[in-house]
């Protein structure tokens, strides 16, 4: 059985998951009481998670750890970071290591949370198998990008989706076949 990778992630209108210094506060001001635009429902319909340092390390900055009924892989070097729970497992491997990890702990469903570099390593290894991306009516004009490769990829559409909020979310499957130059 191999485990399904999903990069669901928030980006602006002009293709950036955060502000050139890693910050996410332009998202605050489309959050919603009343809708969290799908979070929910992806959430319950994941059975782990994949991350890099940089995210970690932010989510360790926002209080209690958001993720503590799932098993989470964090990719990176380095081995002293401190742990937000048991369930949290630091490595330094390749991508299709770190998914055969989480595959073995029974994941069948995986988020990607974050990065456009580490989204971009799995893509470019052939790994990722949808994108959720939820575009928010903002330009932001720098930033870092929602994959840090240059690499070509066709997607197939699944679904779309807009909120009241203004943003509108698409799914989509990565084709695994092999694009010509």
């Amino acid at each position: 059985m191999q485990s399904t990778l999903v990069y669901f992630v928030a980006a602006s209108l002009d293709g950036y998951i955060a502000r050139p210094d890693g910050s996410v506060d332009w998202l605050l001001g489309y959050d919603s009481a009343t809708d969290d635009h799908g979070y929910s429902a992806f959430y319950a319909g994941i059975d782990g998670l994949l991350m890099g340092r940089t995210t970690y390390l932010h989510c360790l900055t926002q209080g209690d750890w958001p993720y503590p009924d799932k098993p989470t892989l964090v990719l990176t070097r380095a081995n002293h970071l401190p742990l937000a729970g048991p369930q949290i497992e630091l490595m330094h491997c390749p991508p299709s290591e770190a998914l055969e990890t989480l595959q073995t702990k029974g994941c069948k469903r995986v988020w990607l949370v974050g990065g456009g570099s580490l989204a971009g390593n799995f893509l470019a290894a052939g790994l990722l198998d949808e994108l959720i991306v939820s575009i928010i009516p903002h330009l932001l004009g720098a930033g870092i990008p929602l994959f840090s490769i240059g690499l070509e990829q066709r997607l197939q559409l699944l679904e779309q989706r807009s909120f009241p909020s203004g943003i509108v979310q698409l799914r989509y499957q990565v084709l695994k076949e092999i694009l010509s130059s």
